[in-house]
């Protein structure tokens, strides 16, 4: 009885605030427009035809062979890389926490490693690979002389994904890792198992389910990528590749539909299994934080082999990126290593190049605190408000992460250049830097949303309770009061935000029209050509604004972040 009731004073406290009933009606219409409505346009696609309800589009796809290809492909290269992922990020994960490592070189190498896939293009791995191991290849070639080695196909998809992959793997698992308690393990130790039962029977049990969730995430990484497999592929398709090839080689958006609904399908499956079962039981598993100090292993025949693999893998991906910027400074890859800068020189003299550059800029800068607002809102309204469509803004504005790219791009067209609105106002969209913005919001949004939930968790109540009783309004007490507390999670949104725009392919290379032109794009149709000195020039240029930014980010959360605030209050 007293729930209910309490739940009738909530309600009758939101609907006699008009501000937060219009934002709740204007955040369902946006999630509703502009991520269900073109998920939805992709299943009328596939299955109504003028003669009604049909599978004859999925049936002339599936007879097409290069398609059934595409999906065992797919399934063998996301399965691969999403073990081979997990149990290097394991190995990393593994070290940090329980291993002593002497050198802080390990330390910094660390950081660098599990930084780097966060701030560089999607792409730059297969760059490397294919600069240091293809025929033209330093290792390769020079070294090993090899002078016919193919880095394309299976293996090449593979390794680059894993090492793009892994340290996403490794962040989430060193956390895991913390919150074991290390009794458990000591009570193990003291009845005589060696080290290795005790990780056998005791601490791997209690990842398993967070072990599971790493490789979900990364197999839904891996199964939606466009950039990896786009150029270093080779005729090796991929259910990602495949799409974009069906819409803009073959001119069949209906069947292009019908395979986005088949990859949307298995990324909503594993999306589903990893948030609604694997992360639930890997919380119930470790709730809590460790109750003391773990005595790390100093035993050398444990720490110098884990050290050494671990430091050799970091470096080797270090090396790799390290490559990018070699590779605009050499004349000609492979043939002639002058140094010249004429590759930096032709990015800015190309009318094109300075444009990609400024609308990229320009179009990121639009997003990021578009999303980094939108997300704060969502997340405030998940956490401290109670109404009945709470949880269809949860679960929508969650699904963009289960969305490939190539699969909302595709959305996009058929929703804004025909579909319902094809003759409406918002067919206005299509072709224009709005449509852009509005992807790179969708895609970013949420990352931005978990981090306000986590941040939002740890307010108490009673701080916002105070100022409505001293008659605040909802948006008042949300600028004055919530936003300020949770800043950090904010400016964290915004560099994401602004970071994942910036370096964008899969959903908006089938969206950008020549009014605009960005960099991820450029560096494709460059590297597709072969041309690897001009690709590597736009990829160096693009990794320094968004190391950048995230390094401006943190200073300015060390300095002006809650923490500080907190600090000075005391």
């Amino acid at each position: 009885m007293a729930k209910s009731q309490s739940a009738s004073l909530d309600r009758k406290k939101l609907f006699g605030d008009p501000i937060m009933v219009t934002t709740i009606i204007l955040l369902i219409a946006f999630l509703t427009v502009f991520i269900l409505y073109p998920l939805a346009i992709l299943l009328v696609d596939s299955f109504i035809s003028e003669s009604g309800v049909t599978l004859s589009t999925f049936k002339r796809v599936l007879a097409l062979p290069n398609f059934r290809n595409a999906i065992t492909n797919t399934l063998k290269v996301g399965f691969l890389v999403g073990i081979a992922s997990s149990l290097i990020g394991l190995l990393f994960a593994y070290v940090e926490v329980y291993v002593k490592v002497r050198s802080k070189f390990m330390g910094g190498l660390f950081k660098v490693v599990s930084m780097l896939p966060v701030v560089s293009p999607p792409f730059v791995l297969s760059l490397s690979m294919i600069m240091l191991f293809g025929k033209a290849g330093i290792i390769t070639r020079f070294l090993l002389k090899i002078y016919d080695n193919s880095v394309y196909g299976f293996w090449g998809i593979a390794i680059v994904q894993t090492l793009t992959f892994f340290p996403v793997c490794y962040m989430m698992l060193k956390g895991l890792l913390k919150n074991i308690d290390p009794s458990l393990e000591e009570a193990a130790r003291d009845m005589g198992a060696s080290r290795f039962k005790v990780f056998m029977t005791v601490t791997f049990p209690l990842i398993l389910p967070g072990l599971g969730n790493a490789f979900l995430v990364t197999f839904i990484e891996s199964i939606a990528d466009f950039a990896n497999p786009m150029i270093i592929g080779g005729s090796y398709d991929t259910l990602a590749t495949t799409i974009y090839l069906q819409i803009t080689g073959a001119y069949d958006k209906q069947g292009a539909a019908a395979m986005a609904v088949v990859l949307l399908g298995i990324t909503l499956l594993m999306f589903v299994v990893h948030k609604y079962y694997l992360e639930a039981k890997s919380t119930a598993t470790l709730s809590g934080k460790a109750s003391r100090e773990r005595m790390l292993i100093t035993d050398k025949s444990v720490t110098l082999p884990l050290s050494i693999i671990c430091s050799a893998l970091a470096l080797f991906v270090i090396i790799m990126y390290i490559c990018v910027p070699f590779g605009a400074l050499f004349r000609t890859w492979g043939y002639d290593f002058h140094l010249t800068f004429k590759w930096f020189g032709q990015v800015f003299t190309r009318d094109k190049g300075f444009k990609a550059f400024k609308d990229s800029f320009i179009l990121a800068l639009i997003s990021a605190p578009i999303t980094a607002l939108l997300s704060m809102i969502i997340s405030y309204l998940v956490v401290k408000r109670k109404f009945k469509s709470k949880g269809f803004i949860e679960a929508v504005s969650m699904l963009a992460m289960a969305v490939p790219g190539t699969v909302l791009g595709i959305g996009y067209i058929r929703g804004f250049s025909g579909g319902l609105f094809g003759s409406g106002i918002l067919q206005g969209l299509y072709g224009t830097g709005a449509i852009l913005v509005i992807v790179f919001i969708v895609r970013s949004l949420p990352t931005g949303t978990r981090s306000g939930i986590s941040a939002l968790r740890q307010i108490d109540k009673s701080i916002e309770e105070s100022a409505y009783d001293m008659g605040a309004d909802s948006f008042k007490v949300f600028m004055t009061v919530t936003l300020p507390l949770i800043k950090d999670s904010f400016l964290s949104g915004f560099v994401t935000s602004f970071v994942r725009s910036i370096t964008a392919i899969s959903a908006i290379i089938l969206l950008v029209t020549p009014s605009y032109l960005l960099i991820t794009v450029q560096i494709n149709e460059f590297a597709e050509k072969g041309s690897y000195g001009i690709a590597c020039a736009f990829a160096t240029i693009l990794i320094l604004i968004t190391y950048s930014a995230v390094l401006i980010m943190n200073l300015i959360i060390k300095h002006f972040g809650t923490s500080r605030m907190v600090k000075s209050a005391d």
